[in-house]
């Protein structure tokens, strides 16, 4: 079965100009907002597989023989490693309560149908109650919420911040809100079934025809279960979540779930009121007091409680998961209010449409996007042979004015693992990739559990297929677990060359995060030595970065096989912003100090001899 995102991007631009259509904004030159002073690194982790110490696992494991992580896993020594990393904000993965497998009715929650759970473990992104956690996650189930508490407390405790998920476009078939705060109805509670459409309704139906279960593989790969019967109880039958307006979804479709109005109407117009012309240079308080007096959807005073609770909880932010499939209207209205709680709350959006960004930036009032579809895809072509790195000068240049919001990253649990055949093919010919991706611009850097110890996804989960860890089973994640080592979390049993690459990420993530010249200024000399320089190779790629206090110079072999022996050249205008003199300069790497050559600066133009090995990268500081 295909991960519900694996088709995400063009389902959601499609359902984007239907229904959220925009208009091209000018972007504002004024002061950003809370800009940041330093690198911020992200550690994604799957908050059910973190902790997984068994090692023996099957496809389509029930939970007692495959395992499972806890909150508790995460111990105050866990937590110190990953700051020891390099790491700012980690990023819990999963932990409201969504649809699986598992009987938990002693505790008074009802039983999943399979045939709308994904997998046996279920999606973390068919929620079925917002204020309460996932129950697989509890030493004690019954006091979930209380031990991801005391886990939000070990965090801080630890110097790290936190976020988690937010599903705005969707929610579970079966929700069930049984922790709803006093004033808060359910989802759906005071819907009108009985037409298509209504501005207050949290769903849309097709009324008077009954939801039928998608054609498709078997649930439980054929175990037997009660509630395997062909049959799913909704009637009418509502819109499914990537908005199929069938009663009767594909495969395909993100079936597990049903689409959440905002007041789109079914023929895409908007059924609330719009920002002004201008508000894209507005502050988040300016926003926010529009919205005072405004008469808005249902939908939208439902997510603002859900994520005003969990701000109220001690929660840093949120990522929000497929965020382009919901009006930035909605945004502007629910950020801006996070951010009058906490004017620091991290607010990432998963939005793939390069037209919208600065909507969802400037409009939506989001911290940071995903820049997947260009820096991303771009490095993954070059490393599978597609594309020359050249383009990486052009992709920068393009969002220059929003290059901060681009978060970055190489793994995440909806892309093939970076070590994975399917995209670098080892951990060593992702290094390049990896330095290129956190010092290339002044945005946030994110790493996915594993990555810094070369884990590859090679598993069949079940559910899940290779090049990705699951997210849908129960299973281990064998070289995190050789890190983890029985809960001791000391490397312990990892192989040199793991080692050697979570020392690799170690260095380069803490140099990012205390480099003052990758918070500056950036120009590529990709262009400059493309031309007329003798052994700059194709697969090299070469840009300077810098602040009043540092200069970088930073090159990267994204060739696995060949050595490169060049005379990189450092243009005039580079050597007047940093305002050097004719003479000799030392280069010093700064990823392990080893590397070491000399810059010349001759009638205004900077020259270094440089020698890089197969995915060898250098980030040289002018001394």
């Amino acid at each position: 079965m295909i991960n519900k995102r694996f088709f995400a991007a063009g389902i959601a631009v499609s359902m984007l100009f239907s229904a959220c259509k925009t208009k091209d904004i000018k972007m504002s030159t004024a002061k950003e907002e809370n800009s940041a002073t330093k690198k911020v690194v992200v550690y994604q982790v799957f908050t059910r597989l973190f902790g997984n110490k068994n090692t023996t696992n099957k496809p389509w494991g029930t939970i007692e023989e495959n395992g499972v992580g806890k909150f508790n896993d995460f111990t105050d020594k866990a937590l110190h490693e990953i700051k020891d990393l390099g790491v700012t904000y980690i990023w819990y993965t999963g932990v409201p309560h969504h649809a699986l497998v598992h009987d938990y009715t002693a505790i008074g929650i009802s039983n999943d149908d399979p045939e709308v759970v994904k997998g046996r473990a279920g999606s973390p992104y068919a929620v079925k109650d917002y204020y309460n956690v996932n129950p697989d996650l509890a030493e004690n189930p019954a006091n979930r919420l209380q031990e991801f508490e005391a886990l939000i407390e070990r965090t801080h405790k630890a110097g790290l911040k936190l976020i988690i998920d937010i599903v705005p476009n969707h929610i579970a078939r079966k929700y069930e809100g049984k922790n709803n705060p006093q004033g808060v109805s359910d989802f759906g509670a005071n819907d009108d079934v009985n037409v298509e459409y209504k501005r207050d309704n949290n769903f849309y139906y097709i009324p008077n025809t009954s939801f039928e279960i998608p054609d498709g593989d078997i649930p439980l790969n054929g175990e037997k279960n009660p509630l395997v019967d062909g049959k799913f109880p909704e009637n009418p039958a509502k819109w499914t979540g990537n908005g199929s307006r069938k009663a009767k979804p594909d495969q395909n479709d993100w079936y597990e779930t049903v689409k959440v109005n905002y007041g789109i109407r079914p023929d895409g117009s908007k059924d609330f009121p719009e920002l002004p012309a201008g508000f894209d240079q507005k502050s988040y308080k300016e926003h926010f007091a529009f919205w005072q007096d405004k008469d808005v959807p249902d939908s939208w005073k439902k997510f603002k409680s859900i994520a005003l609770y969990w701000t109220a909880k001690g929660v840093d932010g949120f990522r929000y998961d497929m965020a382009e499939m919901v009006p930035y209207e909605f945004w502007s209205y629910m950020n801006s209010a996070i951010k009058m709680k906490n004017p620091d709350a991290f607010l990432l959006a998963e939005v793939y449409n390069p037209n919208e960004y600065r909507n969802y930036i400037r409009l939506g009032k989001m911290d940071y996007l995903y820049d997947k579809v260009e820096t991303y895809d771009k490095l993954k072509d070059v490393i599978r042979g597609k594309s020359s790195p050249d383009g990486l000068s052009d992709i920068q240049k393009g969002m220059t004015d929003i290059e901060h919001h681009m978060l970055h990253f190489l793994d995440n649990h909806d892309e093939q693992r970076l070590a994975s055949p399917e995209f670098a093919g080892t951990p060593e010919r992702g290094k390049p990739l990896m330095v290129v991706s956190t010092t290339i611009s002044t945005s946030p850097t994110m790493i996915y559990f594993g990555q810094e110890v070369g884990e590859a996804g090679n598993d069949d989960a079940g559910f899940g297929k290779r090049s990705r860890t699951s997210i849908f089973d129960y299973i281990g994640v064998p070289n995190h677990q050789r890190w983890m080592n029985d809960g001791k979390f000391d490397g312990g049993k990892l192989s040199d060359s793991e080692k050697n690459l979570r020392d690799f990420y170690k260095q380069l993530l803490n140099f990012s995060i205390n480099s003052s010249a990758l918070m500056g200024s950036f120009q590529e000399i990709q262009s400059a030595n493309r031309q007329n320089n003798a052994g700059y190779d194709e697969l090299i790629y070469s840009y300077v970065r810098w602040s009043e206090k540092q200069k970088l110079i930073v090159i990267a072999n994204f060739s696995s096989d060949k050595t490169s022996e060049f005379e990189l050249k450092v243009p005039a205008d580079v050597i007047s912003k940093w305002k050097l003199k004719d003479g000799s300069y030392v280069l010093l790497d700064k990823l392990y100090s080893e590397s070491k050559t000399y810059f010349t600066v001759k009638n205004g133009e900077g020259t270094a001899r440089v020698k890089i090995k197969p995915s060898e990268s250098f980030i040289y500081e002018v001394n």
